[in-house]
């Protein structure tokens, strides 16, 4: 009988708490959300990072995605060129700028061959894409990366398999673009659709290809003949890896 008792008085006592007691957090700040007023307008849904540029080539880049829908960036490794691009494709998509990404990287070792790859074309196209993997995950977070992932919203699109297809309403990155010829460029820039963004990125002096094979340097020098597509260019000075690096490829 006495745990009934209390039970019941516990229950009266939570039925007597009256709306009007519950206060909203930070009630003196005018922009605070009340949940009793249900202002919903006035609710952050979501936070959105926004990167920063390191520097004034990267914010030049920033400013050529914003602006146009092809932009070819080109410089030496550690300039942010592969993170600026998906972190605006990160922040288009959770805009509603797009619906889609598509993220597309030549499947060519540094100087070694590996041989085949067990596993699924996911499973063998990982290794290559683990740069663009790590970029997602440090901008959305591993969960929404293996939601996207799954339902398509984020698709890994080997190069091989582009040819024929017409991306509307998505946001493509080609990295690593010096990796891959002329013919395979031009088919790439020709998958532009509507509503749609392309970004290549790629450093002309680290190949793997033999030489005289990589397209970049005369894809790069073609597009910028045309006004509305944009080439930027980023130095030694832009690098924000460990300052080594920039000296290093100085030398090197």
């Amino acid at each position: 009988m006495g745990k009934k008792t209390r039970r019941a008085k516990s229950h009266k006592t939570v039925q007597n708490i009256h709306s009007s007691n519950i206060r909203p957090l930070y009630r003196d700040r005018e922009d605070s959300w009340d949940p009793l007023q249900g202002n919903e307008e006035s609710r952050e849904r979501k936070y959105t990072r926004k990167i920063k540029p390191q520097s004034e080539n990267q914010c030049q880049m920033i400013a050529a995605i914003e602006k146009h829908n092809v932009v070819v960036a080109v410089g030496p490794a550690g300039t942010g060129k592969t993170y600026v691009a998906v972190a605006k494709a990160v922040e288009a998509l959770e805009d509603g700028q797009v619906s889609r990404i598509v993220l597309s990287r030549p499947a060519v070792e540094a100087g070694e061959n590996l041989g085949y790859l067990p596993g699924a074309l996911d499973e063998k196209l990982a290794p290559y894409l683990r740069p663009l993997y790590d970029c997602l995950s440090d901008r959305m977070g591993l969960r929404n990366l293996k939601k996207y992932l799954h339902d398509g919203t984020i698709e890994i699109a080997p190069i091989a398999y582009m040819r024929g297809r017409t991306l509307n309403n998505a946001y493509v990155v080609v990295d690593e673009a010096q990796n891959c010829t002329y013919a395979q460029l031009k088919m790439l820039l020709t998958r532009l659709g509507w509503q749609s963004t392309m970004v290549l990125t790629g450093d002309p002096d680290q190949s793997d290809l033999l030489n005289g094979l990589s397209g970049l340097t005369d894809i790069t020098t073609r597009l910028e003949a045309l006004a509305d597509v944009s080439v930027v260019h980023l130095q030694d000075r832009d690098i924000v890896r460990h300052p080594l690096v920039a000296a290093m490829l100085t030398v090197i």
